[in-house]
């Protein structure tokens, strides 16, 4: 408590040192800080987890009040919606292009894959498929997708990256069963494609078709969405197939620099994404079916993930630029199969 001298004796400076004194001995005010991960449409169970460990984490270090508000659609679609306003601090994606399309504007550094470890991925996952409890169909592996009595479900690869990898997946698995003959394995996707009962926009719309509506016989999504739709469902309601061969999902993330500049939060972002990396957000990352690199981590989980053999857009495809290019564009083969 303040003590006032008399007021004969009063002086703006004694006063100003005296409130300077008292000052000093106050606890700092904590700040209050909020910040936007604006993420893919199937990550919203995730994140709302990652969320309040983190939170924790921020406020027992810098004694901040941290908010951490959610935005989750399809990747592409939450690219262009932070090139048209949308305040996010930070993006958590499922496709390389859609942080590379922020960089190329401006938001996101340049060199954004070097700014943290796994080309800026801290967890990563693949196509894999949900098949109905006790797998009726037989499904196996890519082969059974293009049967006659097979109707399968997965999201519009024109639309969403979920889609885009399950496509250039079957098109690896083509590749790799017909000597890299490239006619052969337009074939077999075509076959593929005209097997899908609903092109929905994005992964969780897919979800919805199959497990809510019930159509279709598979559903082709990320193995870590199958995992948790399963574990969400009655015991044996669904079973999860993991393809002989499928394509490496990574999940890049990047602090989005031109908007958490501006609003003074780039340092929280930079710490948010820094904990995914960490033990207890690699751990819940994984509690979430996601594959992960911590050393202790995977091996705690090493039977939760069967093995597979992974490959690359860029081993296969010569990169997501070249694969962009070649299979999604206006006219590229997706639109020509797609015609057939």
């Amino acid at each position: 408590m303040l003590r006032f001298l008399p007021r004969p004796f009063r002086h703006s400076a004694i006063v100003a040192a005296t409130l300077a004194m008292a000052a000093a001995t106050l606890p700092a005010r904590a700040e209050q800080v909020e910040i936007l991960n604006v993420s893919y449409d199937i990550a919203r169970e995730l994140y709302a987890r990652i969320n309040p460990a983190f939170i924790a984490q921020w406020n027992a270090e810098t004694g901040d009040d941290l908010t951490v508000n959610q935005s989750h659609a399809g990747s592409s679609k939450q690219a262009r919606a932070i090139l048209q306003g949308l305040q996010a601090d930070l993006v958590t994606f499922n496709q390389v292009t859609d942080v590379q399309v922020l960089a190329d504007a401006g938001f996101v550094s340049a060199n954004w894959r070097d700014e943290f470890p796994n080309n800026a991925s801290p967890y990563y996952s693949l196509p894999a498929f949900m098949v109905r409890g006790g797998n009726p169909k037989g499904i196996e592996d890519w082969d059974d997708l293009i049967r006659d009595d097979v109707q399968i479900v997965f999201p519009n690869p024109k639309t969403s990256g979920n889609g885009r990898y399950t496509y250039l997946a079957a098109y690896a698995y083509a590749l790799a069963g017909n000597n890299g003959d490239d006619e052969a394995a337009q074939a077999f996707v075509d076959k593929l494609l005209a097997n899908v009962a609903v092109f929905d926009t994005g992964g969780r719309g897919a979800t919805t078709t199959f497990v809510e509506r019930g159509i279709g016989d598979v559903l082709i999504t990320f193995e870590a969405e199958v995992e948790n739709i399963r574990k969400a469902e009655a015991d044996g309601a669904y079973d999860r197939v993991v393809p002989s061969l499928s394509l490496l999902a990574e999940f890049p993330v990047a602090v989005v620099d031109r908007i958490a500049d501006a609003r003074g939060t780039a340092n929280v972002a930079q710490g948010y994404l820094e904990f995914l990396y960490g033990s207890e957000g690699q751990e819940i990352l994984a509690s979430f079916n996601n594959r992960v690199h911590d050393p202790e981590v995977v091996a705690a989980h090493a039977a939760d993930f069967p093995e597979v053999t992974l490959v690359k857009v860029e081993d296969v495809f010569g990169g997501w630029d070249k694969a962009m290019e070649t299979h999604f564009a206006s006219g590229g083969v997706l639109d020509r199969l797609l015609a057939n």
